[in-house]
């Protein structure tokens, strides 16, 4: 039985997951209305929070106590992936007369319940350690260099990574050997870049696994892939120079752990406002462009495998084992959701979650939860826990005069849940259907009585398929074999239109040239050197034809085109000898 912790003014409790939705009773509810910072182990055995008075931590499963630690100004919480270190983060602040702060970032060893080591760490932003997934490394940004810890312990640096001024950093997910992503922001005309390094290998940039550097970007994310083998950079600027748009300029880049780099070309102009890697490592879906948004599937190559066509959308959430993907409009926009199956590209269900701030998959696979959270919204809070085909299943809202300000999922390692084949059909729910009444729009007096025309500001897209196969075989088309098979069409479209063409006979036409052109196009001499003069002698014809229509439209035209008309009856005499074979 898994959990979802909810945290607001009603105080902290957690509620049983599906199907019962009853409070959990594995967890007493603290009433206290100053919960500020809680947090689950990677696993959901353990979980952590401070109450504005201690920072205690239980075992859920067994539903005990292990520690209370007297941190009663904790703002931030995290585990290490094996539960053996719990980071709490406190506000820096400075002594009265000036001088340097105590240490405000504390690891405490959860076996012993001992404090391993403090730091100053004055900036919220990046706050926590990270470590590798086995707890073997641990590391930190120290002024702009990364310093690594091995086996926790924190008393010697074991390693540096020093570049000219890092400015964030991500480890590995996964087994060892463990990778390291830096970025490094460009400085006095110096392009910013991001490099792959494998621990310990930091000799400089020969050392480096992949490196891309980009001249637009203010701001770094970097995504691994949950293999390792790759990562995705989204940079981006402040401000958009060309003034196309509030929210900057985004760039998607691609560095693989092989050396492999490239800048992911989307087809779109505008934001990106949401990209999100595959649980299977080897696709990625990117949310970008000018509303109505596009999204588009790529595959390691970074050629599009599935376009979404457009749509209200800005976010993107794979299911925990990647069977199922989540469009969403969430934010600024009405909370439409599309919930397709990404093995068959089949659209499930449409479900509208309207004003919700947070999103987020069960780690069954199977349940979703959405919330309206304060301070985003600080009227109707609540969440609701849907299955993905559209139904819901359990709905809470909070008291008028209460808020409610975070909910999340008891996480789980992977496979503790099995992937189970996908359901097309809405699952069954006490719950009446969450389908929003369609606002009709406003329509003037004068035509209140008159039949509705519809009008749309743009056509949206339709969900396209970007992987055709050739001779039956499943891999993507590179570009080049794309080029050529989109000729090869057109030749064999143009072909079957000359055929047809044939067989009707000769248009009657106004002109005879016109009749002449339309008449022959399939007719060959035998001779491919008298087709091609035949070919371009038309080609001549039909743009003096052009510009006799243009010059009797009035327009002023240049000594050669008069020339070329002139030219007219030769070249129409010289075609007419090269068909009859003179």
């Amino acid at each position: 039985l898994f959990s979802l912790a909810v945290r607001g003014s009603e105080g902290l409790y957690m509620v049983n997951g599906p199907p019962s939705f009853t409070e959990s009773a594995a967890f007493r509810r603290d009433s206290g209305k100053n919960c500020k910072a809680v947090a689950f182990s990677k696993d959901g055995s353990h979980f952590a929070w401070c109450n504005g008075e201690k920072v205690n931590v239980v075992n859920v499963t067994r539903a005990e106590l292990l520690h209370s630690f007297d941190l009663p100004k904790t703002v931030c919480l995290e585990f290490s992936p094996k539960n053996n270190v719990l980071a709490t983060w406190q506000a820096y602040a400075t002594a009265k007369d000036g001088t340097v702060g105590v240490p405000n970032l504390q690891l405490h060893d959860l076996r012993t319940g001992k404090c391993l080591k403090s730091f100053m760490q004055k900036k919220m932003q990046n706050w926590c350690p990270c470590w590798a997934d086995d707890e073997s490394i641990c590391a930190r940004n120290v002024n702009n260099e990364v310093h690594f810890f091995e086996n926790n312990n924190f008393n010697t640096i074991a390693n540096k990574l020093h570049l000219q001024k890092v400015s964030d950093f991500v480890l590995s997910p996964g087994a060892q050997p463990t990778k390291v992503a830096v970025y490094v922001p460009g400085s006095k005309g110096a392009p910013s870049f991001v490099r792959l390094y494998q621990y310990p290998n930091f000799g400089g940039p020969q050392s480096a696994l992949a490196n891309k550097s980009f001249f637009k970007a203010d701001k770094v994310t970097m995504l691994w892939n949950k293999k390792a083998t790759a990562v995705l950079a989204i940079a981006s600027t402040e401000v958009d120079k060309t003034g196309a748009s509030y929210y900057g300029e985004q760039t998607l880049h691609y560095l693989a752990a092989n050396g492999e780099s490239a800048v992911v070309q989307l087809p779109k102009n505008g934001p990106i406002y949401d990209v999100s890697w595959s649980p299977n490592s080897v696709e990625f879906c990117a949310v970008y462009g000018f509303m109505p948004a596009k999204a588009t599937v790529f595959n390691l190559k970074c050629d599009p495998v599935f376009d979404f066509g457009t749509g209200p959308r800005n976010a993107a959430y794979y299911s925990p084992h990647g069977h199922i993907l989540v469009l969403a409009g969430f934010g600024n926009l009405r909370g439409q959701m599309e919930v397709w199956d990404v093995k068959n590209y089949k659209l499930i269900s449409k479900p509208v979650a309207s004003d919700s701030t947070y999103f987020a998959w069960c780690p069954d696979g199977e349940h979703i939860v959405t919330a309206t959270c304060a301070p985003r919204l600080r009227v109707s809070n609540g969440y609701k826990i849907w299955h993905y085909t559209g139904s819901v299943l359990h709905s809470y809202e909070v008291p008028s005069d209460e808020e409610m300000w975070q909910v999340f999922w008891q996480p789980f390692l992977d496979g503790v849940f099995p992937e189970k084949a996908v359901k097309y059909q809405a699952v069954p729910s006490e719950l009446p259907s969450a389908e929003p009444r369609p606002a009709q729009a406003y329509r003037p007096p004068a035509l209140r009585n008159k039949p509705v025309t519809s009008s749309k500001l743009h056509e949206d897209e339709p969900p396209q398929n970007m992987k055709p196969h050739l001779g039956g075989s499943d891999k993507p088309l590179s570009k080049t074999a794309l080029k050529n098979q989109r000729k090869h069409e057109a030749k064999k479209a143009a072909k079957q239109e000359a055929k047809a063409d044939a067989n009707q006979g000769p248009a009657q036409d106004k002109t005879p040239q016109n009749a002449l052109q339309n008449a022959v196009p399939a007719m060959t001499t035998g001779d491919p050197e008298v087709d091609k003069k035949i070919k371009n002698l038309k080609k001549k014809l039909k743009a003096i034809e052009q510009l006799k229509e243009q010059a009797a439209a009035g327009k002023q035209l240049e000594k050669n085109q008069v020339e070329k008309i002139q030219k007219e009856t030769a070249l129409l005499k010289e075609l007419e000898d090269l068909e009859l074979g003179v």
